[in-house]
């Protein structure tokens, strides 16, 4: 990654790539260069991906939908997004998502301050390929460890659907 306080463009594809929960991440910006203020990654979901219902004590979480879709889970409230759609959820507020059946999302996730990339690498594994793998199981108990180490709690499985 480029250096704290240097201007840089990375072409599409390049980026820190990380495996990371079944998903692709390519970080494009980090704490490193961002003085602890912002993290930013495009993300890869396979389609029907979902993450655990979590929230984040430290962080706001954005999304910037690129393609795809996927319906937004938050303090209660269903938030269904597609490409150019932009999804909020502010720190401390219990939240998910559900990919849709039909293609990958692909989104910017931006967090703010920075942090989620140190929490993605305790969970995930180098990229060597910029493709969608074969889902691998994660063990749950390494990623309850790295949730409270990096301020981030599970609250619950990942949905199923989203009712």
């Amino acid at each position: 990654m480029p250096p704290l306080n240097r201007p840089y463009v990375l072409e599409s594809a390049e980026g820190q790539d990380l495996w990371f929960v079944g998903n692709l991440v390519t970080f494009k910006a980090t704490g490193a260069q961002t003085r602890g203020r912002l993290t930013v990654a495009e993300f890869l979901n396979p389609p029907g991906f979902a993450p655990p219902l979590h929230r984040h004590l430290e962080e706001d979480e954005m999304f910037y939908v690129l393609s795809g879709t996927a319906r937004f889970q938050c303090d209660g409230e269903q938030l269904t997004a597609g490409p150019g759609d932009f999804v909020l959820f502010p720190v401390g507020l219990p939240h998910t998502f559900l990919v849709g059946s039909e293609e990958p999302l692909r989104c910017l996730q931006i967090t703010t301050p920075s942090g989620f990339e140190d929490f993605a690498a305790a969970v995930g594994a180098p990229a060597l390929e910029h493709r969608l793998p074969d889902p691998a199981p994660v063990d749950p108990a390494v990623l309850g460890h790295a949730a409270a180490t990096h301020h981030i709690e599970i609250l619950g499985p990942p949905p199923g659907a989203l009712d």
